[in-house]
């Protein structure tokens, strides 16, 4: 199953573009912990690559104020000390053996260390314009999307818009696809994930860390689809791209003898579908979201405190689990394998 989308944004932005709030955030850490599902535990269960503010830790208390625990972010806007993280992607070996794949920049975003890039639209992608009014997240939101243990593409499809495309070049945006490309990709596959728009109004968080954010009733975010009753509140679209240099493994004599595609996540999916998108903790300084929400800009923002990838770069957290995730290992970190079925 394919999903159409925008083409680079980079490319087809009218020169007068107004919005598209649009950065990237370098590595803060690659590490197993996950103060949002496994709080308190180090290690979690799996590794995550994480970004944004320096307060990132086990268990991130929400009663705190992110903004002024951290001291840095590795993001973009220096107002901007929220921390984004997902999965981590693996190769797997015809011997059986793993080896992580790093992360690049994307395409205008060279000179950032790994890490990916994050969008807040009013309007999705479609729309340079960016008109529509939406409510910023508040101090202490969080949310997650995904399913660890979804190996099939009916047990994926109530996440909208998880999906995986197959790069010719940094720029190619199509076709994408809702599990793991089955070839080998030039420059590499980029995952595309997309949290759900509206909000209950009242939670800012949930047992689940889904229940209190719902998908529009009908159509998508882009299409301008309302919000269900029971989630009127129109929130920024969050968007996630991350782009993994699979390029180093593209000779397909070390794939699987039986020849099926290599790629795992790493709490063990091979089939793609679990596509475990992405954790988020809110953590913009004030009101410095809103007021880009209310002023839309495109990268550059005149309401927003820029800073360089030089910057960007050195904000970085020690690891708090010691364990090797660069060499080839016979298991993933946690100790999982390869799984094809739920």
């Amino acid at each position: 199953m394919k999903w159409n989308s925008a083409a680079t944004l980079a490319l087809l932005a009218p020169s007068n573009v107004l919005a598209l709030l649009r950065f990237p955030c370098a590595q803060l850490v690659i590490d197993r912990l996950d103060p949002l599902v496994n709080p308190g535990q180090a290690p979690s269960p799996h590794l995550h690559q994480i970004l944004g503010g320096n307060a990132f830790n086990t268990t991130m208390d929400p009663s705190k104020d992110m903004p002024k625990e951290s001291t840095c972010t590795s993001c973009q806007f220096s107002e901007d000390f929220s921390n984004y993280w997902t999965a981590v992607l693996y190769f797997k070996a015809k011997n059986g053996t793993y080896k992580r794949v790093p992360q690049i920049p994307n395409s205008g975003f060279e000179g950032v260390n790994g890490g990916m890039t994050v969008y807040y639209m009013q309007d999705g992608l479609y729309n340079f314009q960016q008109t529509s009014k939406v409510t910023a997240f508040k101090p202490g939101f969080r949310m997650y999307i995904g399913d660890v243990n979804a190996r099939t593409k009916e047990q994926m499809e109530k996440f909208r818009q998880l999906t995986y495309t197959c790069l010719e070049n940094i720029n190619t945006r199509d076709p994408q696809t809702l599990d793991f490309p089955t070839k080998p990709c030039k420059t590499g596959i980029m995952t595309a994930l997309r949290f759900p728009t509206c909000w209950d109004g009242k939670n800012l968080d949930s047992p689940d860390h889904m229940a209190h954010m719902a998908y529009p009733e009908s159509g998508t975010f882009e299409s301008g689809g309302p919000c269900p009753a029971s989630h009127p509140v129109r929130m920024p679209q969050l968007f996630y791209e991350v782009i993994w240099d699979t390029s180093k493994f593209n000779n397909k004599a070390d794939w699987p003898a039986d020849g099926s595609q290599p790629f795992v996540w790493s709490f063990g999916d091979g089939t793609g579908y679990a596509n475990h998108a992405g954790d988020y903790l809110f953590g913009w300084q004030d009101d410095s979201l809103q007021r880009a929400m209310d002023s839309p800009c495109y990268q550059n923002c005149p309401t927003l405190k820029t800073q360089n990838a030089q910057a960007m770069n050195k904000c970085t957290v020690k690891r708090r689990v010691n364990e090797d995730i660069d060499s080839w290992v016979k298991e993933l970190p946690g100790g999982h394998q390869a799984n094809y079925r739920k």
